[in-house]
């Protein structure tokens, strides 16, 4: 069974690896420099130029794997070295130009940028061009192309760009973090910092829960991953791997979406708190929209106070398919409450540093949520939620009419309509990643997701209602 699309992503998870075995056998700090010749031995290289380019670049990867450049702030971090393979973007001109004599192109290009040889063929000068695509709309022959380098393609905010010697830059006052740029770079420059070490940590000192108690606390999109087994079996590897409880982020999701259907009928008005990617791009790029954002902390974060709250020596670590999470647990009102987030990438590298064979282990339990709990993986999930927490309260004075924003592009219409007072809903269910959390940039696999997989694994949960699920854990509505 293949575990991960590409080979990039298998990489990454094969330096992972390494390190957690390491760290695991107390060797990573004597030993961390030998682990670019376990990955790459040599003496030809597979991958690069050459065996010590090769090596250099998965250097750089232990690295991240061992929790990045600390002095940067962002969790997504360029491994210049690995950077040097694309192609500059910007337009050229093809083989299909034909030499017309009609030069619409150069009529059109405001920088006179294109010229001709003798035989009439346009060149473009990338000194002069401003990447308008003017030329390229008026070609008769469409020969003009705008090479765009997948990061940037991949990147719909524009917080990519060529820096010097054309590496990838990224600019931290737009980047909100989603990962999306780390999944579509072909050579894996780019790269989301690991937590793994501080979860091998964290888990290390508590002297097998008898210092302070581990809790995992897990995403409802896992229902998207670990295809190849049960999900049962992979809540047994966590308790294996040292934790004390496996606890449902969609508890979280329950929690939130009774808090977050009163904030909107309070208000009239509100953007959802769910990922922090969407709430990263209006705090950057929509500053004036901040006011409606919910008050409400999201579903790991409320999960991890609920948590702290019951057993207050408790550590939490966050498990899901997100990068941006790692962002969201260095915020202030979230630190309190969130000690740790791994992706699902590092939660497979660490079951296997271990030698745990997850189609061998027993099915545990998990459930902890109700149906509709478990839906927030999905786009439209957190919308369904609210809507049956105003049925379950029996409000009909007030109803829910969302807007359910299917990747960054779809939030990005909706918030420029609310802000020139078009928008005729009431409620902006914002999710970075399309079809939700089930895309995020650390899962396992990235291609099309079957969200009646999600609507299957949320009938599975006992809890059917939302008000239900939160009385069996005795979670206070009195917030």
């Amino acid at each position: 069974m293949q575990l991960f699309d590409t080979y990039v992503q298998k990489l990454k998870y094969k330096v992972l690896r390494e390190v957690a075995r390491h760290d695991y056998e107390g060797m990573l700090r004597d030993c961390y420099l030998d682990i670019p010749k376990l990955i790459s031995p040599g003496p030809q290289s597979d991958l690069r130029c050459c065996i010590y380019k090769e090596r250099a670049i998965v250097a750089e990867r232990v690295k991240m794997a061992m929790g990045g450049d600390k002095t940067n702030p962002n969790v997504i971090e360029v491994i210049g070295i690995a950077c040097d393979e694309c192609p500059v973007s910007g337009y050229r001109v093809g083989p299909d130009c034909r030499g017309c004599i009609a030069h619409r192109c150069s009529s059109a290009c405001p920088r006179g940028a294109i010229s001709f040889d003798e035989h009439h063929h346009a060149h473009i000068d990338p000194d002069k061009c401003i990447n308008c695509g003017k030329c390229a709309s008026v070609c008769p022959y469409s020969a003009i192309q705008n090479h765009v380098r997948p990061c940037e393609r991949a990147c719909k905010i524009k917080a990519i760009h060529q820096g010097e010697n054309h590496v990838a830059s990224i600019d931290e006052s737009k980047c909100t973090s989603c990962g999306a740029c780390v999944y579509q770079c072909p050579f894996g420059a780019i790269q989301d910092k690991s937590f793994l070490l501080d979860a091998l940590r964290l888990i290390r000192e508590s002297d097998h829960n008898k210092n302070y108690k581990v809790y995992a606390v897990v995403a409802p999109s896992i229902s998207s991953q670990f295809v190849h087994v049960k999900v049962g079996q992979v809540i047994t590897a966590l308790k294996h791997l040292g934790f004390f409880s496996v606890v449902e982020a969609a508890l979280g999701a329950d929690m939130v979406a009774y808090q977050e259907a009163q904030e909107l009928a309070e208000k009239g008005f509100l953007t959802s708190s769910c990922c922090p990617a969407f709430v990263s791009y209006i705090e950057k790029s929509f500053p004036e929209l901040k006011q409606h954002v919910s008050h409400n902390l999201s579903p790991m974060a409320e999960l991890g106070r609920f948590i702290k709250r019951t057993d207050p020596t408790a550590k939490v670590i966050f498990i899901g398919p997100c990068t941006a999470k790692k962002m969201e647990a260095q915020r202030e009102n979230v630190k309190p409450h969130v000690d740790c987030v791994l992706t699902f990438e590092e939660l497979q590298a660490w079951i296997d540093s271990r030698d745990l064979d997850l189609k061998s282990l027993e099915e545990g339990a998990l459930d902890n949520a109700s149906y509709f709990g478990r839906i927030f993986a999905r786009s439209g999930g957190l919308s369904d939620a609210v809507a049956q927490v105003l049925k379950e309260q029996k409000n009909t004075e007030f109803i829910a009419n969302p807007v359910i924003c299917d990747g960054i592009e779809a939030c990005r219409v909706a918030l420029m309509k609310k802000q020139k007072n078009l928008l005729k809903e009431n409620f902006i269910e914002g999710m970075a990643c399309s079809g939700g959390c089930i895309g995020g940039a650390g899962c396992l696999t990235h291609g099309p997701k079957d969200k009646g997989e999600v609507d299957k694994y949320g009938h599975e949960a006992y809890e059917k209602n939302i008000s239900d699920a939160l009385a069996q854990c005795s979670w206070s509505t009195n917030k």
